[in-house]
């Protein structure tokens, strides 16, 4: 009798083990289970986020000119030349603010070595290359615009950086500039007058004497310099990487009668052929043209206060009739006004939300058809991501207005608008981003 209850005990105990096994087993299968479903909602959630930045924000990749150039150094078909068009494809981008400057900077470094590696010349060397050969040099350049074919006072005074640093739209501003210049030792004689025609003790020493007064007016080292590369050629044709983007974009962007898309696109090609340098001249001749338009417009802007509020953004329309108003029916153009315009704005404005605020812009395209180009530019407080909301900002506010709009242009942030809609199209706008 004992042993047969020994025999149950055993069995029981046996049963026990078993179950508190597949608990065991099943404890654990849950755990896992539950740790996979946890990995999955996690991976959704990345994956969701990175679809809704992919499709709400317009960013920019590394310049296609830098890529196309790493492919030829792969297949061993690089050049001196080919490295020069990389240099200006990524000055471009900084240039029209489509990359941060960290990522700027980082290309540069990333070109150094092939700088270092096509221009590293012995003496040997130097005696068998033709004078007229390309060579390529980095140096810290002047954030001045077309600073070597303008003078140093029309340069800062057409610069982003040293004109809102200065507020050059105002009395008090141009007495702080004209102050800087005095303190510097540089006459007005000398910084009205033609860089190349300055004298050459103030021409080789310019960028030091601004890097040694910048402190006191207010102005950041980002304000003033930027790393980059010269290209010379001969004894007289040296050339800045900026210089020859302004000049380019602006010949893409030629608004002679006459001219299309086409005849520009060729012109432009010319500039960048380093010896034609007829092409050249004109074409810087034009970007300075393009800069006088921009600072002219801006002084009207905050001359009659044209720069409102509509609440989560800044907004302002450049009047039809305006001089110089063809110039704005160009993109690129129409980029440098819209950010020149914000940073001006936020320089002398008592709105402490300035710099939170994006602006939207506009700018008469064709009178005929009625229609408008118009931008939008995120705030100057995210300058460092340099992500573009306005993208899809302006196709949900079109969509749900029916308004006539067309966003054929690279850049989605820019659009064309019939004028009759403007109205109804900023009202959603303005409900969308609140």
């Amino acid at each position: 009798m004992l042993q047969g209850t020994a025999v149950q005990s055993d069995d029981d105990s046996g049963n026990d083990s078993d179950d508190s096994e597949r608990s065991g087993k099943r404890r654990r299968f849950d755990d896992a289970s539950i740790e996979k479903r946890r990995e999955r909602r996690l991976w959704e959630e990345n994956r969701t986020k990175i679809l809704f930045d992919y499709t709400q924000f317009s960013t920019f990749g590394t310049s296609a000119a830098f890529i196309m150039f790493e492919l030829a150094w792969k297949m061993s078909k690089d050049t001196n030349d080919l490295l020069w068009l990389s240099i200006l494809g990524v000055t471009d981008q900084f240039l029209h603010y489509r990359t941060t400057r960290d990522k700027y900077i980082n290309d540069i470094i990333k070109l150094q070595a092939h700088v270092s590696r096509h221009n590293h010349r012995g003496e040997e060397d130097n005696n068998l290359i033709s004078v007229n050969c390309l060579k390529i040099s980095y140096e810290d350049e002047l954030l001045l615009n077309l600073y070597r074919h303008w003078t140093i006072f029309e340069s800062i005074c057409h610069s982003i950086g040293t004109a809102c640093k200065f507020r050059i739209w105002t009395l008090k501003g141009q007495k702080r500039l004209h102050e800087f210049l005095a303190e510097m030792g540089l006459p007005l004689t000398q910084c009205k007058q033609k860089f190349s025609s300055m004298d050459s003790t103030l021409k080789k020493n310019i960028k030091g004497m601004i890097q040694e007064h910048m402190d006191k007016y207010g102005l950041e080292a980002d304000d003033v310099v930027i790393p980059s590369y010269n290209a010379q050629y001969g004894f007289k044709n040296k050339l800045c990487a900026a210089d020859v983007t302004l000049a380019c974009s602006a010949t893409l962007e030629s608004i002679e009668k006459g001219n299309s898309p086409t005849d520009n696109f060729l012109k432009a090609l010319d500039v960048l052929n380093r010896s034609n340098t007829d092409a050249l001249e004109k074409a810087i001749d034009l970007a300075r043209k393009q800069l006088q338009a921009v600072v002219t417009q801006i002084q009207t802007f905050l001359d009659i206060h044209q720069v409102l509020s509509a609440g989560p953004f800044l907004y302002t329309f450049i009047q039809e009739g305006t001089q110089d108003v063809k110039f704005f029916s160009k993109p690129n153009c129409l980029v440098r006004l819209a950010r020149f315009t914000l940073e001006a704005y936020c320089s002398v404005t008592r709105n402490k939300k300035a710099r939170s605020l994006p602006l939207v812009l506009g700018a008469p395209l064709d009178a005929d058809q009625g229609t408008t180009l118009v931008i939008g530019i995120p705030p100057l407080q995210l300058d460092e991501d340099r992500k573009n909301f306005f993208g899809k900002a302006f196709e949900q506010a079109a969509a749900s207005t029916n308004s006539r709009t067309l966003h054929d242009q690279f850049d989605s942030f820019i659009m064309e608008m019939k004028v009759e809609d403007k109205s109804k199209f900023f009202d959603a706008l303005i409900s969308l981003m609140q």
